[in-house]
């Protein structure tokens, strides 16, 4: 399941995206048009730009910005940013993997299960963008 700040992640993203010609966007704006807390909000985007999804310039006409295109923007990497692994188990994460407690996965047929679950979730998240969620608003 997505978590909220997920979620409101993927909001602010797509206000930035679909307000790209403006330039920088002020969190400020973000916040009231997605209807997010502020605070919670500053630290959503400021995990992003350390991530490489945003770029931020102060001052004068500063905000925050897309580094990239909405369709160069895979959501598997948003929701990694965010919430760390994909998978289901810790013992199938490509990225986060750990092994399970009295687990012996050469014979564990629920990891063999996950990892396809993994596969498949991977294979769609990391094929679908910014830009099919702005497409299916």
């Amino acid at each position: 399941m997505l978590s909220k700040k997920t979620q409101y992640a993927f909001h602010a993203l797509t206000y930035l995206a679909e307000n790209h010609s403006k330039g920088p966007i002020l969190i400020s704006e973000i916040s009231q048009e997605r209807q997010i807390s502020l605070k919670f909000l500053e630290n959503i985007l400021l995990e992003l730009k350390k991530a490489g999804v945003l770029g931020s310039k102060k001052g004068k006409g500063g905000g925050y910005y897309l580094i990239k295109s909405a369709d160069e923007i895979a959501l598997a990497k948003v929701i990694r940013v965010l919430d760390g692994p994909i998978a289901l188990l810790p013992c199938v994460s490509l990225n986060y993997y750990e092994r399970c407690e009295n687990c012996q996965e050469e014979i564990c047929g629920l990891n063999r299960v996950m990892a396809d679950v993994r596969d498949n979730t991977l294979k769609v998240l990391e094929n679908k963008t910014l830009k099919d969620i702005l497409r299916n608003r």
